[in-house]
């Protein structure tokens, strides 16, 4: 249930403040949704990896592919689909690194849903939040006209201050999809440049001769 004043507060901001209570609450299920994602993804994991490809390098091929068989882990899965390309008797080498390619760019298709729209909705919702400070502006300046020489100074003042709260809503849920999305590619970065150091090391050596 909704408090009232969470209610009274939205309503003070008018329809644009409505949106951008929607896209706050869709910025906070974005953010925890990617998260867990990257978690499920091992983002933040690498030791079977790296295990994987000392092994590979000793020219325990068997051994390796076994240590990164069936994990969720996208370094992991890079480097399995790597070996298993590289072993193939049926692909030449420009074919085996062109396989493996192909499933490095799925991979990191997967670890970068979701960011468009983290990244759409800090571009609009400050602009949601000028709009409904435009609106605002303008309605207070009519009653402004239609009052004349009877205004109120304090009741302008309260109009115009109402219709500066969607710019600070707006603000306040631009700056936190921002930072999420800043951090969510910067974590997709790391995990292609260690795609990319796992497929070279394995190409370079070990598998066929």
């Amino acid at each position: 249930m909704i408090p009232q004043s969470l209610l009274e507060f939205l309503d003070r901001g008018g329809p644009t403040m409505w949106l951008i209570a929607a896209l706050s609450v869709l910025t906070l299920a974005l953010i925890l949704w990617k998260t867990w994602q990257l978690a499920r993804l091992g983002a933040w994991s690498g030791a079977a990896t790296a295990q994987a490809i000392r092994l590979w390098t000793e020219g325990q091929a068997e051994a390796a592919l076994a240590t990164v068989a069936g994990r969720r882990s996208l370094r992991a899965r890079l480097a399995h689909a790597a070996m298993s390309a590289r072993l193939d008797p049926a692909l030449d080498d420009a074919a085996a690194r062109e396989e493996t390619a192909r499933a490095a760019r799925a991979d990191l298709a997967e670890a970068r849903r979701g960011l468009r729209a983290l990244e759409l909705i800090a571009t609009i919702a400050p602009l949601l939040g000028l709009l409904g400070t435009v609106l605002g502006m303008i309605e207070a300046f009519q009653t402004l006209q239609q009052a004349g020489a009877r205004a109120e100074p304090s009741a302008l003042a309260g109009g115009i201050w109402e219709a500066l709260l969607t710019t600070a809503a707006g603000m306040a849920v631009a700056i936190p999809a921002g930072v999420a999305l800043s951090w969510f590619e910067s974590v997709a970065d790391a995990l292609q440049a260690d795609m990319e150091d796992a497929a070279t090391r394995i190409f370079v050596r070990g598998g066929r001769g």
